[in-house]
């Protein structure tokens, strides 16, 4: 049956992944990529894709990729798709979330002195870390990059994450996380 019969109409607004906002943020994203780490975020995007090539293909690109404003308490600007899969949240509540709730608050501390690290320096390689899902399932990432986000003038703006290797913590009995357990339990969601 066509949309139009079934009661849907169709949308011409794009995903939010490509608003005018999401495409530019993008490009903030692969450029202080570039600058900080003196090599691409993903292979082959910066050469001769247009701003909305390369902003699909950073949504769709298989490593978790993040970035927050630079306010007193960060909020998400950006999530790819396997931010999205791997948080458990659509973008709707993904962007715009205080991104210290992407970690357990036993967690933060460590978090936000890495941060600060990465503030310092401009970026920073081989970041590990406990986070979780919006369900409280807690996952280990390794080898993460944070480097400091910059606006058109060269003023910080912000800071992005990328990763590849993150694998899901094991649960106490009855489902609720263990208090400290830093051993991991790879699994079906693993990622590497």
């Amino acid at each position: 049956m066509p949309l139009a019969e079934a009661g849907a109409i169709p949308s011409s607004d794009p995903p939010p992944w490509l608003s005018d906002v999401a495409i530019a943020t993008a490009g903030r994203l692969i450029r202080g990529h570039r600058l900080a780490f003196d090599r691409p975020l993903l292979a082959g995007v910066e050469s001769g894709r247009s701003p909305l090539q390369a902003a699909q293909e950073l949504f769709v690109a298989a490593a978790v990729v993040l970035a927050h404003d630079g306010g007193a308490d960060p909020r998400l600007i950006y999530a790819n798709r396997a931010a999205l899969l791997l948080w458990r949240r659509p973008w709707s509540a993904m962007v715009g979330l205080p991104s210290r709730l992407t970690a357990e608050p036993a967690e933060r501390r460590s978090r936000a002195h890495a941060l600060e690290r990465a503030r310092h320096r401009q970026a920073l390689e081989g970041y590990a870390g406990i986070r979780v899902d919006s369900g409280g399932r807690r996952f280990r990432i390794e080898n993460a990059r944070l480097w400091t986000l910059g606006e058109s003038g060269g003023l910080p703006c912000g800071q992005a994450a990328a990763f590849a290797t993150w694998w899901w913590l094991p649960q106490a009995p009855g489902g609720s996380p263990p208090p400290s357990v830093e051993r991991a339990e790879p699994g079906p969601g693993d990622r590497t």
